[in-house]
């Protein structure tokens, strides 16, 4: 049994030139029916790992059978991967309009609402799925043929909703500045937590603020919410979506690519998106925080810093986690300063660069976390 490849190509831009801008699109579809998975990478420019990630997907997908389909898009986002300043690049936000290029998709609370008052009792969950992604999916056509037009950030967007909407399991590869592997899930999915090989979990709620993975699962998890309600009883529609955040931007690593393809695999065969698979998650020590307790340190004052707690690290409080040099006062004691963990914390990642103007998010930690 072998599954059915195709390699096709879908614009996303165009060039002051007016020369297109293609991503491949790369899809396996199985001989059996399942479920749909869509995977993309590299929506930040600088987050390139994901890339990696994928080609280690395509290798094992090409002999491992599946159920259903995959969609793999990698470098989603091939205007923001070439905006370079010297060694750096700043493709985190369009260039054109200043949007997170991360934060254009659709979401529309009111017209979910429309939609669960318009289910009728007998309606089956396929047949409401069906329904309700048709409904989305031409919404978001509609919005691509704005006549005012649209920014290219939410242009991008728009076209990869389009694709990740019609998925019932949606995986959005990530990275850090200087970061630990860690992923976010939909408070309802935490059992499938443990199904990736990640250490840190970071539990978010339903709550939209721009991201594809919000995007996605917000639209189910409420309208799941509501119907269940209206029925008294649970409906499920079986739909997830992640961020996952793969370590730090700006390098790339194979043999790290692998163990993250492993780990997206022992998720999808956990699934039921692979046929006679062996691949399960490892065993490992997790721990998760709500997101309400995934908190920024910002800095007092600016200077040079040197990074001493290590993303991943447990530290107490009253440790130190950075030392802060200021060169105004190299001849006094006020020349370095200690800045210590507020309280017991895991830094999750910390900013790219020893120079820091106050107010820098110097750490992501979390606080209050658990073991899962």
């Amino acid at each position: 049994m072998s599954n059915q490849f195709k390699k096709e190509y879908i614009v996303v831009a165009q060039n002051a030139s007016g020369r297109n801008m293609n991503v491949p699109l790369y899809r396996f579809i199985g001989e059996k029916p399942g479920p749909k998975v869509y995977i993309q990478s590299s929506i930040h420019g600088a987050e390139v790992q994901g890339n990696v990630v994928i080609y280690h997907l395509i290798q094992r997908l090409k002999q491992q059978p599946i159920c259903g389909e995959v969609i793999l898009v990698p470098n989603c986002n091939p205007v923001g991967t070439n905006i370079k300043a010297g060694e750096y690049t700043l493709g985190r936000f369009d260039p054109v309009n200043g949007t997170n290029w991360n934060r254009g998709y659709f979401y529309d609370e009111s017209l979910i609402q429309e939609f669960a008052q318009s289910v009728q009792d007998d309606e089956s969950v396929p047949q409401i799925k069906q329904r309700f992604r048709q409904q989305i999916k031409d919404i978001l056509a509609e919005k691509l043929q704005e006549s005012w037009g649209i920014g290219l950030a939410q242009r991008l967007n728009l076209k990869l909703q389009q694709l990740a909407f019609d998925a019932d399991f949606v995986l959005d590869l990530h990275n850090g500045p200087v970061s630990t592997r860690h992923i976010y899930v939909p408070e309802y999915a935490q059992a499938s937590a443990t199904m990736f090989n990640i250490p840190h979990v970071i539990l978010i709620p339903n709550k939209f603020a721009g991201a594809l993975d919000e995007a996605t699962f917000c639209p189910w998890w409420t309208l799941q919410t509501l119907l269940s309600d209206k029925r008294q009883k649970a409906v499920e529609f079986g739909v997830e979506a992640f961020t996952l955040e793969m370590g730090s931007q700006e390098v790339i690593s194979f043999t790290d690519g692998e163990y993250d393809a492993n780990s997206i695999l022992s998720y999808l065969n956990a699934k039921g998106c692979l046929i006679e698979s062996d691949i399960y998650p490892q065993t490992m020590r997790r721990v998760a925080t709500y997101l309400k307790n995934y908190k920024v340190l910002y800095t007092q004052q600016g200077g040079m810093v040197e990074y001493l707690a290590k993303p991943g690290e447990m530290i107490k409080q009253g440790q130190p986690l950075a030392k802060l040099l200021n060169v105004d006062e190299l001849d006094t004691p006020n020349a370095t300063e200690l800045i210590l963990a507020q309280c017991d914390l895991i830094p999750i990642l910390h900013f790219p660069s020893a120079s820091i103007l106050s107010g820098t998010q110097l750490y992501k930690c979390f606080t209050h976390y658990f073991e899962l």
